[in-house]
């Protein structure tokens, strides 16, 4: 039975001898989202430092890991937006100006902050199991309170996800005799960024940006909507975080295969 280090009310925690009573495999979560977390950080890290096999001239294919490429070293046709004037040093992000803005977008998230403090910073590891850490300190540290800024790294993903938008419609119109045309490519980018803009708009933060701070919704039905829509959307943010990584890795994998001669685009039209 628990017992506290104090008879006084709110002495401490309960002292319980063991980890936790309970039977099932409680670890199998936390396992298996350290697994999955690892796989795309350690993919994502050698894919863009790779600096190549990130462009298909033929039909426009940009990986997203390199968008929008903006080193002076990307092909000219690559960088949508422009090159900045300057080579970037050697393992130097292509992508400088998107790649930290996701991570922190990602990183600051509500779901994913979950998913790394319990599992692989064990705070709680699972429900009625003890943590290893003699204290909770919350957000409350110098480096944590970066956790607060997630609602303006959502204002910045949110441009990073039309500039991938971008990307993808541009792709259309260069099929293999010019024009509109259609291969296994498009489609894969556009399955990508209907999951990067449900992930995005699913975020807590946007829900906010259009349900909070009212008072009431009977004099704002057009926010009310869209605050009901995203809530909806909401329900299954988790999902579409998972989703959206795999999606990710997918089209990068797609696009780098083409680019290295490895495989051929399949095309369905044009």
């Amino acid at each position: 039975m628990a017992s506290t280090d104090s008879t006084q009310t709110g002495g401490g925690r309960a002292h319980i001898p063991r980890r936790t009573l309970r039977t099932d495999r409680w670890w199998v979560g936390p396992l298996l989202t350290t697994l999955g977390l690892a796989t795309f950080v350690v993919y994502a890290t050698l894919r863009v430092f790779q600096q190549d096999h990130y462009w298909v001239p033929e039909y426009h294919y940009l990986t997203p890991f390199y968008s929008p490429c903006v080193a002076q070293q990307c092909v000219p046709e690559a960088a949508l937006f422009g090159r900045l004037p300057v080579e970037f040093p050697p393992l130097v992000p292509y992508a400088l100006v998107s790649l930290p803005i996701l991570l922190l977008f990602r990183l600051t998230c509500y779901y994913y902050r979950k998913a790394y403090y319990r599992s692989i910073w064990l705070s709680p590891p699972a429900c009625a199991v003890r943590e290893p850490h003699r204290a909770y300190t919350g957000e409350t540290r110098p480096l944590m309170r970066l956790q607060n800024g997630h609602r303006y790294f959502f204002y910045a993903a949110a441009l990073i996800s039309l500039v991938n938008t971008w990307d993808m419609l541009i792709a259309f119109f260069h099929g293999t005799g010019g024009g509109f045309g259609v291969g296994l490519g498009n489609i894969i980018m556009l399955v990508n960024v209907v999951m990067l803009w449900t992930y995005t708009l699913s975020c807590h933060s946007c829900r906010h940006v259009f349900g909070g701070r009212l008072r009431s919704f009977g004099t704002h039905p057009v926010r009310y909507w869209m605050w009901s829509r995203i809530s909806t959307l909401n329900n299954r943010h988790m999902l579409y975080a998972w989703l959206s990584l795999a999606t990710l890795m997918i089209t990068d994998a797609y696009i780098a295969l083409i680019a290295s001669g490895t495989i051929e685009d399949l095309r369905i039209l044009n």
